[in-house]
């Protein structure tokens, strides 16, 4: 048998590094559902909610204590639920976008994102952008949002690894293998793909809605009770003007929901945060007439009805927290009260707390 030349023999060794560089590729892009934790089968599931234009009267957008603890079945009003862990103002914006563009669109945007979703970075390019929740268009959007404000905290997040930027992007985007190494080893190639299917079947029953810690209790202080001041991130006060702005413009009322934290937290807390938190909601209300502010901007309650250590409701405290926030959204809304019996509120001027 003719040995092959040198040549010829790192050309075949090139073409077989390519072609497993390709298959891994082809299967890391194709088939997310098998290796992402089963959050990624939670936001499918509410990309296939909006896609299919199911969404009642309201939608619920915000980070995952909204995820978690408001139950659209329990509202007054038909509703969905399309908040996601980690969620900002940035993939608030990107859904209330694909909301207004149904035949039907909303009547309500309730927003419920917490004061650490303004001043910090949170799971954008782990989940936004690894899950696909935004598309090229949108990521080009926030560089340049980016620009606009010199902020970059968000798009480049402390990466750190020499990369331009949009290519990082489009990396991402790509599901480059090299990105999603880790994912892989720890979903073992593709053992969460059951886990994923139950998610995504057990979160469109539930019209968006998902849990994460479901503990009987838990009175661990979260990132609230760390936090030495306010101070909202430039790039993330931009989209957030703009999600308000786009309501005010479409004429559908938007309501701020501010969700309860634990009573540890709420203890921990420094007063100055909470006097800044409200002054923020209360500017953006004078702002925006129309903005409707329901709870006080930070609260406590017990800290039975939380399931982890970052303040998620567990199922019980869901229920109750929804059956009021349901209070708040029938006729008698301006009545509506969501702080615990007894609990001592951290805010500002009654202005920014309608409804508390």
């Amino acid at each position: 048998m003719r040995a092959l030349s040198p040549r010829r023999y790192l050309a075949a060794l090139a073409l077989a590094a390519a072609s497993v560089v390709a298959l891994a590729w082809a299967y890391v892009a194709l088939f997310p559902a098998l290796y992402l934790d089963p959050e990624y089968g939670a936001w499918r599931a509410k990309e296939r909610l909006l896609a299919d234009c199911r969404l009642g009267q309201a939608v619920v957008v915000g980070n995952s204590r909204a995820a978690a603890g408001i139950l659209p079945a329990l509202l007054s009003v038909p509703a969905t639920n399309l908040a996601v862990g980690g969620g900002e103002a940035i993939e608030a914006l990107a859904a209330v976008r694909r909301a207004l563009a149904c035949p039907t669109p909303p009547r309500l945007v309730l927003i419920a994102l917490g004061p650490g979703q303004f001043v910090q970075p949170d799971l954008f390019w782990e989940r936004t952008v690894r899950y696909g929740f935004l598309n090229g268009a949108e990521l080009a959007e926030l560089a340049s949002a980016s620009r606009a404000t010199g902020d970059f905290s968000v798009y480049d997040n402390g990466h750190g690894d020499g990369l331009p930027a949009a290519l990082r992007a489009w990396l991402y985007r790509a599901r480059f293998p090299g990105l999603s190494f880790a994912s892989l080893t720890r979903g073992g190639l593709f053992l969460r793909a059951w886990a994923n299917a139950r998610t995504y079947r057990a979160t469109l029953a539930a019209r968006g809605q998902y849990f994460f810690g479901t503990a009987p209790g838990c009175d661990q202080v979260a990132v609230e009770g760390h936090l030495d001041a306010f101070r909202p991130l430039p790039v993330l006060d931009l989209y957030f003007d703009r999600l308000l702005a786009l309501l005010a413009a479409r004429g559908v009322a938007a309501a701020f929901v501010s969700m309860p934290l634990n009573d540890a937290t709420e203890a921990a807390v420094k007063p100055e945060i909470g006097h800044a938190f409200a002054a923020y909601l209360h500017a953006y209300q004078q702002r925006y007439p129309g903005l409707r502010l329901i709870g006080a901007p930070l609260y406590g309650w017990p800290d039975a009805l939380f399931g982890d250590a970052f303040a998620h409701l567990n199922p019980t405290g869901a229920a109750l927290f929804s059956r009021r926030l349901a209070r708040c959204l029938g006729p008698s809304g301006g009545a509506c009260d969501l702080d615990w019996p007894g609990a001592a509120v951290q805010s500002a001027a009654p202005s920014a707390q309608e409804g508390a």
